[in-house]
């Protein structure tokens, strides 16, 4: 029997936010145990109604009292509370996260601070080859990691969940971007990135179909594409999508005309993922590249057209989030190019922590005598 052992940078069990180095469910429990911090708490929370965003089309304000209580928070622990993509009260924590950054609340095109904070546990898991050999040796790289997710419980039963609840005529595009949005945040990382980013020979249109469909586009995607800043509108009165495109503003964002990164790449591609299941998902523009933008146009734009354009290109002209992306790809293809019968190898993939250097190349190292590949995802 061969399996992959693997430990990934995030494990399978949702993280509670005891795991946090500052939760802002537990600030705001210390919070609220301080009559003074408890009031100003209230009273912002009351602002969240007041502070408009009616239109794409018109800036939006926060009240100027807003603002002061918000500052009267400053020296608490509420300011720098995080929250994590994972945790069971991701709702209620990033509710909390907005309502004492009102300022933050409206968005933006640029970076910003992320309310994500990225925990890093270590719990191997395993992934088994011994059955590919039921697939014909010429199938393709997105089947064959189809195949490993099916041969895997836990991926097997959240991807039929979102199968079934994106499927042609059960549509209800709500219900199939909370399970696209599930998928994404339960199943093993790995096992995720590599349905969601297994390359594709540009002459194998079936294998980039496969690809495009992974996120079952025909439901989760509106079938007509509204303009970009619809969209990112949509997106702002939801604090859950919102919180995510910060995310992806943070860490997929080059901060020079360079492409200098912000962050690490594994950063960036769980950022991009994030998006997966909210207003702003992206999506592969076709079956023969790797190239992603948003479901959305800049016609009708008028004279907000560059920053609609601005908002589009950071998604289809992002020198990070290509490279992240491109990586991947690299490395997973790397991963089933090994004879896993033949012998065992150990690999590493890794990353460079100076995100102004482009990543190294992996180097699998050969070892004796053993059934068990060993892949450390140490950085990813």
């Amino acid at each position: 029997k061969t399996s992959l052992g693997l430990s990934p940078s995030i494990g399978d069990h949702l993280p509670t936010e005891g795991r946090l180095m500052n939760s802002c469910i537990q600030a705001r429990r210390k919070c609220q145990a301080d009559p003074t911090c408890s009031a100003t708490y209230h009273y912002l929370n009351s602002c969240a109604s007041s502070i408009s965003t009616s239109s794409p089309a018109e800036e939006p304000s926060v009240p100027e009292d807003c603002m002061e209580a918000a500052q009267q928070l400053r020296n608490s622990s509420l300011m720098s509370c995080t929250c994590h993509r994972r945790m069971k009260n991701q709702a209620t924590c990033l509710d909390i996260y907005w309502t004492v950054h009102p300022a933050r609340s409206l968005g933006d095109y640029e970076l910003d601070v992320s309310p994500y904070e990225d925990t890093v546990t270590r719990k191997p898991w395993k992934m088994n080859f011994s059955k590919l050999n039921m697939l014909k040796p010429d199938s393709d790289l997105c089947l064959k990691f189809a195949m490993l997710c099916t041969l895997n419980d836990k991926c097997d039963r959240l991807r039929k969940a979102y199968g079934e609840a994106c499927s042609g005529s059960r549509c209800q595009r709500h219900t199939c971007q909370r399970q696209l949005r599930s998928f994404f945040e339960k199943a093993s990382e790995p096992h995720a990135q590599g349905l969601l980013l297994c390359p594709c020979a540009p002459t194998d249109q079936g294998c980039g179909q496969r690809r495009r469909n992974t996120i079952a586009p025909s439901c989760s995607l509106p079938s007509e594409a509204p303009n970009c800043l619809e969209l990112w509108h949509i997106c702002l009165s939801d604090p859950l999508c919102r919180s995510r495109l910060v995310d992806f503003q943070t860490h997929c964002h080059p901060m020079d005309i360079l492409g200098t990164c912000a962050t690490e790449q594994s950063k960036c591609l769980r950022a991009y993922m994030g998006l997966i299941g909210t207003a702003m998902t992206p999506n592969f523009v076709s079956n023969v590249n790797a190239s992603v933008a948003l479901s959305c146009t800049c016609r009708g734009s008028g004279n907000l057209q560059e920053e609609c354009e601005r908002l589009e290109e950071s998604f289809s002209r992002n020198p990070c989030l290509m490279e992240a992306i491109a990586a991947k790809m690299r490395f997973h293809s790397q991963l089933f190019s090994q004879d896993w019968t033949a012998s065992t190898f150990s690999m590493m993939e890794r990353q460079d922590k100076n995100p102004a250097l482009r990543p190294q190349p992996w180097v699998p190292s050969l070892f004796s005598c053993t059934l068990t590949l060993i892949l450390l995802l140490s950085l990813w």
